[in-house]
């Protein structure tokens, strides 16, 4: 599935995201934030795997994390680490939600994280 692309868009399509390759799975984190998003993610990193346009907004959560949102519909699009890991390269995490066809993630296995308590993964669905 190395040719594989998933495409996703806020509901006006201003904020568009790519995703190039099979994500494997998606990521349901029940921290406050994402809780109250309702999103699921898949991760990669921001300029490999993973392609973003448009103009955003950013809730800047802590020192860590920015949550990304279309400024005209309001839809998450992605979350996007503030700064850099050891090797130079920044994590990103687009909203599976936003799928243009919905029938591209539904096979997705979901994995669980406990962001509100431990940071440890759950077991997965």
């Amino acid at each position: 599935m190395e040719n594989q692309v998933l495409n996703g868009s806020c509901h006006c399509g201003q904020v568009q995201w790519q995703f190039h390759g099979d994500p494997g799975s998606v990521t349901a984190c029940n921290c406050t934030v994402c809780r109250r998003y309702g999103v699921l993610w898949a991760y990669d990193y921001e300029g490999e795997n993973i392609h973003i346009s448009g103009q955003t907004q950013a809730y800047i959560r802590g020192k860590a994390l920015s949550f990304n949102f279309c400024p005209v519909c309001g839809c998450v699009a992605y979350w996007r680490a503030l700064n850099l890991d050891e090797e130079g390269r920044r994590r990103i995490a687009v909203n599976v939600r936003l799928a243009e066809d919905p029938e591209a993630v539904a096979h997705l296995p979901i994995d669980h994280f406990d962001g509100l308590d431990t940071f440890d993964d759950l077991p997965r669905d």
